[in-house]
This record gives structure tokens, sequence and C-alpha cells, in this order.
């Protein structure tokens, strides 16, 4: 043991290691799990942006294209949230069929299981075009392929489990659901009251060794059609028949549906969005051992592994779900605007409707840059729990501010519902987005900096091991090396954000094809080394008490997680060639990105307990103050009017959406055809408004107009007339026993929502 150990750092290790708080077992197994990315270059406080650069971006197969043009379209096609909410409760069994037909609960598993074999990216880009057309059918498709017995038996099953199982998952022969949330026990896996008690029992008319379940779940996507239940429950062995250590941990097993004891069917009704989701129960319900996921070497495991496999399902589902939401909330807003007049004028033409406007611009395209840029490193086998996080809470948060944002405009049109109502199924999801899969308020106050703290930062996961090892010397040795790197790396870290700090970033790093993005990369390098200096400093100054200051972990994560998608903004530019039209998108996006980090470091520095810390951190980074201003009301309106005129920007935008295509009388439809009419007519409405004349008739009768242009005029006013209505109803459609109305020919009158024997049909 060299001087520096022995009489240096052994006496810090020891104070060290009585301030940490011990790390409990899920919190090292969720630490463990995945690896790191981008994340971790953000930790570093000089991200290499060469290597950003290089990722190669995310694409899809000729396949995986065709499959979006075949049957992905032809699905969309099949879908009509109306009838599926308000009529059927449940998708039509037809729907159902064509999704088995089709495999696309097999999207993930390889083709050498009979799936689809599909990229993240092709993952996403079906839930992105489903979702614009059903909330109901996205969420029903994309749970098999993100956190459930699929990924899970990929990663972890034996060779036997995976034999048996893919090839009927991928089929749709069994429908999976994954029990994870308790009624005790949501994000608080160390809660679970959901036991597994080893012991003997009768299967297949043997006695054999195995493990007596009981449990209680609720919440659980697809439990009342499933036929296969992916369970996680504490497994015990109070008669030590496998060893001697009597609780094994949070393990993981996957249990047919009819096996004896257990109770599922009933539904829950997540925001009037029917998508099939319910409890699902258990009592003294026996399954040998082979049950377990990964066999008996993944006993006590299954924390690790359910935290393996959502850094890759929360990375995919919800964010593409909530992008697609936002790029379907900027379209149509976009298109209401220009189509709905006042005071003779677009409304879209009014600042305070345009302040609207960019906002909705400028969301779609962020969520959509990092979407795909998260896509990329999946595909690239990158999976970070923080990333997943990331995307999982800010995709959805943001996707709530655009579907408000396209509310404010539509006002009216967006509250009656009915079928002219394109906009209130997202407006219903938007909370479901926000709570599943890890409630967001944990999410953002927790997740994203504590594990980020920890598995991204250069040392202090070294640190940690190096304090939790049992061999006292060797924890010394490793401590010393990782504690000194530790210092300067934050020596380093402190000159070099000292220096962007007083010069506004304006001699940072920036990549050399960069160009006059250079700006944007230098203030990201810039914030990168700021927030790795107070990241140290909270570190140092809370020590293990940070965990329990919510509101600073929050706004530390709120910073990473701005970075991360800023990042995002920027690959996304290169990506599309750099397209000068898009530009003001990439300037106001950053706009709006460094005010909220400004913000977030200034109320981060007001509230950090330490003064001296906060105090010595403002004059080496801020001295000048951290707030920004946020986009000038110009580059807000350029953004605005991105969405107000066809343009190979407005389409880029919004790639990937489902917009009616095969249902002519669908309200998108309706919408689509209203927005190229009015566009295509406003010469011919402007000139008539100089004229001081308002009808079409008149115009054409003083020669102002031919008769076409007049023909032309009345079909885009009724055409925006269709679109501006909103639905009335019958009001015997509202007595007892009644059904709402639609316009489907040969609607059944009375709600269905009878549970469908999917196994049966299968």
């Amino acid at each position: 043991m060299s001087f520096r150990a022995r009489f240096i750092t052994r006496p810090l290790f020891g104070w060290a290691r009585n301030i940490l708080p011990p790390m409990s077992e899920t919190e090292r197994e969720a630490i463990e799990a995945g690896n790191v990315w981008w994340d971790a270059e953000l930790f570093t406080g000089t991200p290499d942006w060469e290597r950003l650069l290089a990722t190669p971006p995310a694409t899809l197969t000729e396949e995986e294209q065709a499959f979006l043009d075949g049957p992905v379209a032809e699905l969309c096609e099949k879908l009509d949230d109306w009838h599926i909410n308000w009529k059927l409760h449940d998708l039509p069994q037809e729907v159902w069929d064509f999704i088995r037909e089709k495999r696309f609960f097999g999207m993930i598993i390889p083709k050498e299981y009979g799936g689809l074999g599909f990229s993240a990216f092709a993952h996403s880009e079906v839930i992105r075009k489903v979702s614009t057309a059903s909330v109901t059918g996205a969420v029903s498709i994309m749970v098999p392929n993100s956190l459930g017995p699929g990924e899970l038996l990929m990663q972890f099953g034996t060779k036997e489990q995976r034999d048996y199982w893919l090839p009927r998952l991928a089929r749709g022969e069994e429908i999976p659901c994954f029990g994870l949330t308790s009624p005790d026990a949501g994000s608080d896996a160390a809660a679970m009251t959901d036991t597994g008690v080893v012991t003997r029992g009768m299967h297949d008319g043997e006695e054999v060794l195995g493990i007596r379940l009981n449990f209680s779940k609720r919440y659980i996507t697809l439990s009342p059609i499933a036929t296969v239940i992916g369970l996680a429950f504490k497994m015990k062995d109070p008669d030590h028949l496998l060893g001697k250590k009597e609780d094994l941990g949070i393990t993981v097993a996957l249990i047919p549906a009819d096996t004896p004891g257990v109770m599922r069917g009933e539904r829950h009704i997540p925001a009037m969005t029917f998508f099939q989701n319910g409890p699902v129960h258990g009592e003294d319900v026996f399954v040998p051992l082979s049950a377990i996921i990964g066999g008996e070497e993944q006993i006590g495991k299954g924390w690790k592994m359910l935290m393996s496999a959502l850094a890759a399902g929360r990375g995919i589902s919800l964010p593409s779900l909530s992008s697609a939401a936002a790029s379907f909330a900027a379209r149509t807003t976009g298109a209401y605007s220009r189509i709905r007049h006042q005071f003779n004028l677009p409304v879209g033409k009014f600042e305070g409707v345009q302040e609207h406007l960019a906002q909705l611009a400028g969301t779609a395209y962020q969520l959509d840059a990092a979407r795909r840029m998260t896509c990329a490193s999946l595909d690239q086998g990158y999976k970070s729990g923080v990333i997943a996080a990331i995307m999982k809470a800010h995709a959805t948060y943001r996707m709530r501010e655009s579907v408000n944002d396209a509310y404010d405009i539509h006002s009216g049109k967006a509250v009656i519902d009915g079928p002219k109502n394109y906009l209130g199924n997202l407006y219903r999801a938007v909370p479901v987005g926000i709570t599943v899969e890890g409630a967001n308020i944990l999410t953002r106050n927790l997740m994203i900096y504590g594990q980020g703290a920890i598995r991204a930062h250069p040392f202090i996961l070294k640190e940690m091991m190096a304090l939790s090892e049992t061999d006292r010397d060797k924890g010394i040795r490793e401590f010393d090396e990782a504690f000194w790197g530790h210092v300067g790396h934050a020596i380093k870290n402190a000159f070099r954000a000292m220096g962007r700090g007083w010069t506004f970033g304006r001699f940072a790093p920036a990549p050399e094809e960069a160009g006059d993005l250079a700006v944007h990369y230098r203030q990201l390098s810039r914030y990168s080394a700021a927030f790795a200096v107070v990241s140290d400093l909270a570190l140092l100054t809370l020590g293990g008490s940070l965990k329990r200051k919510e509101r600073l972990s929050a706004r530390l994560g709120d910073i990473l997680s701005e970075l991360y998608l800023l990042s995002a903004t920027l690959k996304r530019f290169e990506v599309d060639g750099k397209p000068a039209a898009d530009r003001p998108l990439v300037d106001y996006t950053f706009a709006r990105g460094t005010k909220a980090i400004g913000t977030a470091f200034a109320e981060l520095l007001d509230n950090l307990p330490s003064r001296p810390a906060a105090w010595l951190a403002k004059f080496m980074l801020f001295p000048f103050g951290a707030r920004r201003s946020g986009p000038s009301d110009k580059l807000a309106q350029t953004c605005a009017e991105i969405l107000l005129e066809p343009s190979e920007t407005r389409e880029r935008l919004t790639s990937g959406l489902y917009l009616g295509e095969g249902q002519p009388n669908a309200a998108i439809s309706h919408l689509e055809r209203a927005f190229k009419l009015v566009v295509e007519v406003e010469p011919l409405r402007r000139k008539l408004r100089e004229a001081k004349v308002r009808n079409p008739d008149e115009a054409a009768k003083k020669g102002l107009i031919s008769e076409a242009e007049a023909s032309r005029l009345k079909e885009a006013e009724a055409a925006a007339d269709l679109v501006i209505a909103v639905d009335a109803f019958p009001g015997e459609a509202f007595t007892h026993g009644s059904a709402l109305p639609d316009e489907r020919d040969n609607a059944p009158s009375a709600a269905a929502s009878n549970v469908h024997d999917l196994k049966r049909t299968a």
C-alpha cells in the first residue's frame, strides 16, 4: 500500500464509509443494470462531439419499411378510436386477428423464433404511426414488445424456454402480460408483498420442487386477455430446500394464465382509453422451478433483469407515442390555425396563437430528434437506464404541454367529443403516459440524476464499490485510485468551467464540421462543464443526504435531461443534412433549452444548503447570472409559420404519422383536405378582401374571379366548415341503456365490451 493510501486515503476511507448510506440490493441491481452512453459523456464536463456525430443514425431496412407501408398502414385503416372507445370498449376481433396474423406481438423477437426481428427504430416507427390512428391500438402492440416476457426471455431465458415460448409469442398463440406493480408497492420494489415460497407440489401428475405463489398485481396491460403472465415476486426458502439462504430476493417467473389459482379477466378503465388493462391475482399458485425465467441461476436477480429490460422498453414505447402525439398536435393545430378565420384572418396569424404554435413546432422537432437518437443508441447495443428515464419523463411531460397547446388553440373544437374530434383521445392518453412505467415524479426527482450520478459519473460508482468492499485493505487501495482520480478530474473541470463561464463559452470546444452551429455546441460544452462542477459540489457538501433532497436532485436531473435533448437536436440537424429551412427550429429549441438550463442552475444554487459552495459556484460559473431570456418573438413567429404553410420542413417535422389514408371520412382526412384547399385559394380570398366582396358568386358576376375559381372557393369554404363543425348527438342518445352513435355503417347499437378469448381464437 502506498504512502498516500496508508496515511491520507485511509482516514478518508473511514470517514466516507460512515457518511455514505448503505446501498440496498435493489439499488445496486438497478445501478448495475444496462450500460451508459452519451449520458456518461455529459457527466465528464467535456463531451466528445465527434463521438456523437460518428454514431450511425437510426435507419430502416427495406423489409422494415415494407412492413410500415403494408401491414402497419393496413392496421391503421382498420382502427377507429371513437368506435373502439365509445362503442366496443375494445379493439374489434378482426383487428386482434390481424395483429396476430401479421406478428405485431413479435416485432422484437428474432426471426429464428418466428418473429420479425426488427430494430429498435422500426419498433418505434410502428408505434409512432399506429398511435396517431389509435392510442388503444398502439398500447396493445407496444407493451409485449417492451417490458414483457419476450424481452426477458431473449435476454435471460434458458434455451428450452426460448425455444418453447418465443415462437408461440411471435405467432400470437400466446398473449403476454407482465405483473410488476402491487397495490402497496409501486416503484418501491423492496416493499413488494407478492411472495413465492419454495416447496414441493404436484405438476403434470408428478411431485416436483417448485414455488407456491401468492400475489396481487394491478394496472397490468393485456392481463384480461393474457394467456401467459410474467410475474415479479419475492422468493423465500424457509425450509432450506435450495440452500442455507432463506430470503432469495426478487425473482421473475412465467406462468400460464390457466394455472389453478390464477385470477384475471377484470378490467380497469385507464382514463377512458379502452386498451385491455386490469388486475391479476393468485392464491396458492404452484409452479415448478422451471417456470423461473433463466432457471435457478436467475433466482434473486429479478430486479436487475427488469431494470435491464426496462432500459430498452422505456426508451422506445412511451417516447414514441409521445413524439407522435407532439408531431400530430403540431400538424393538426397548424392546419386548423390556417383554416379557422377570425376578424377576416387565419387565427394562426395572431401573435398569441403563434406563441403556442412555435412551442408545438419546437417540441415536435426536439422529441422526434431525441427518439431517433435514443433508438440509434439502442440499435448500437447501448441500454442506458438514465437515458431511458430521461426519455420517459420528458417525452411524456412535453406530450402534455403539446396537447395542452393544441387544446388552447382549438378551443371548443377540441373540447366537444365525438368522431370529429381528432385530439380527444390523445388528451385522455396524457395522464396514462405520465403515470405508467414509473411515475414521472419519482423518475424526475430521484432516478434521472440519482442513477446518473452513480452510473454515468466517471468515478462515483468506483468509489462506492470500493467503500462497500469487505476486504478493507483492498477497498482502501481501490478507493485511493478512484478518489484521487476524482479529485484530479474535479480540479480540471473547475478551471475548464470557470474559463467557459467567464467567456460565455466562446472558446469552448465544438466539432470542426459544426460551421455556424458551433455556437450551440459551445454552449452545451459550457453547460456540461458547469453541470459536472455543480454535481461534484452537491455530492461533496451533501453526501448521501442528496438522495433525500429531491428538489435539488430534480434540478440536476433537469439540466442533464436538457443537455441530452439538445444534443439530440444537433444530431438530428446534422443527420438531415443541415437544411437551412429547419435552422429556426434548432435555434428556437436551443433558446428554450438554455433558458430551462439557466433557470435550473439558478434555482439549484439558490437552494444549495452550503451557501459558501453556492457562492463559489456562482462566481466561477455564472458571474453575470445564470438565467437566459429564451426565444425572441421574431424567432417564435418564424417557427409558427412553418406549421401554417405546406413545405418540406413541415413534412419532415410531422413525418411517419397516420393522416387518414384509406379513411376518407375520418376527421383527420377532412382536416388535411381543407388545409390544402384553403392554402390553394388564399390568393382568391385576398382578392375578394381587397374588393370588399364576401360572396364568391357575387365576385364571379363582377368579373373579379372566374366561375371555376368561385366554385373552388366555395369548395374550400365547405371543407373548412366541415372541419370547424363539432359533433351533436340526439338527446335520446344519453338515456339509460343507449349507446352514442357514430358515422360507421352498420355500427352496433350497444356497447360490446366482452373480453375476447384470444387463446381460443388463435
